[in-house]
């Protein structure tokens, strides 16, 4: 019985990583907290960062011709959406060392809506 009382309750606790959404807005964060240091271009001149433009499914570190941190470098990480509301909560925290001097996006419907329009950019 108590798990029948329980159910709403969980079908409507659903992590951040699994929200879905929406990448029009997710433009608008880009610009507002990102587009000061990476393009969202296929190519381009690079920034303070490198171009956001494939992130989903591009391991750490290897954007060819630009000058990464050891500690990206090193991370060996395969960027998904799952490790990216992680990342844009507190980068320092999943690659400790890195350089990108951002704190994070805070509201967890931005990063949501943020991953949503990096998955667009391929």
């Amino acid at each position: 019985m108590r798990i029948l009382l329980l159910l709403p309750l969980l079908l409507f606790a659903t992590p951040a990583a699994a929200q879905t959404g929406d990448a029009d807005n997710g433009e608008k964060v880009f610009k507002r907290y990102c587009m000061t240091c990476h393009i969202a271009a296929e190519k381009g001149p690079s920034r303070q960062g490198p171009t956001l433009h494939g992130l989903i499914g591009r391991k750490s570190g290897s954007v060819a011709g630009f000058r990464y941190s050891e500690a990206n470098k090193k991370a060996n990480i395969v960027w998904d959406a799952a490790i990216l509301e992680k990342y844009l909560a507190e980068p320092r925290v999943v690659i400790p060392g890195t350089s990108m001097a951002f704190a994070g996006v805070r509201k967890a419907d931005e990063r949501a809506d943020l991953i949503a329009y990096l998955a667009t950019l391929k």
